[in-house]
């Protein structure tokens, strides 16, 4: 079954270029498998987890794609998935993602907790730094706005929305609150290294734009979140 949903999953994303794609799959998919070693978990439902948690992201397929499962349901067909097994997947895939997250929905077994750790991880360090900047491209927005600063609380409706922000805002919007909602030890771990390598990035180019008032306003945002 893994074989098979893994064809068809790079069957449909085989184009992607918002970072979403098939490197992102494989990437997360090695993290998962690395995290379950430490865990006492069904490595199937890791892996099918993994390789369908983005083939309804709303920003690939829409949201009424995310909202109905729609791709993620056919897979599970097509695989020939328990309705047991089937339940499982999908009730995992609906809470997978920084957008769920921000209205509380988050997985509830350990084999969700890995997947999710393991895609909030690809979402820090270096990858989640071509990530994002990759996503903000294509999306027509600038690195960074020394007159823009970042939004401190995020409304969990108005998120998925396409609002105009910055490559940097979003690394305070989103990628640095990654490393606190880590589920597994494994994952707090890798998520913690991955953070302080986006932070001195962070802090070299702020010292390279001289733009000294955003490394106060990183100090502060660091502090704020007890570091």
């Amino acid at each position: 079954m893994i074989a098979q949903a893994k064809k068809l999953v790079y069957e449909l994303l085989k184009n992607d270029n918002s970072g979403h794609g098939i490197e992102h799959i494989e990437r997360v998919y090695d993290l998962a498998m690395k995290f379950a070693e430490s865990e006492k978990c069904d490595k199937t439902i890791v892996a099918l987890g993994v390789l369908l948690h983005d083939v309804d992201d709303y920003k690939i397929f829409g949201m009424q794609s995310q909202l109905n499962l729609t791709n993620t349901r056919t897979i599970l067909d097509k695989i020939g998935a328990s309705d047991q097994l089937k339940n499982k997947i999908l009730d995992m895939v609906s809470k997978i993602g920084f957008s769920k997250c921000l209205k509380g929905n988050r997985p509830t077994t350990i084999e969700g907790m890995i997947v999710s750790d393991a895609d909030m991880c690809d979402a820090i360090g270096a990858n989640g730094i071509l990530r994002a900047n990759l996503f903000s491209y294509l999306h027509g927005e600038n690195f960074f706005d020394k007159n823009i600063f970042p939004q401190k609380q995020l409304d969990p409706n108005e998120y998925t929305k396409k609002n105009k922000t910055t490559t940097v805002n979003h690394f305070f919007e989103k990628i640095l609150r990654l490393k606190n909602l880590m589920m597994t030890k494994a994952g707090k771990e890798e998520a913690l290294a991955r953070h302080n390598l986006v932070v001195t990035f962070l802090r070299q180019f702020f010292e390279e734009e001289k733009a000294f008032d955003w490394i106060v306003y990183l100090d502060e945002y660091l502090k704020e979140n007890g570091e």
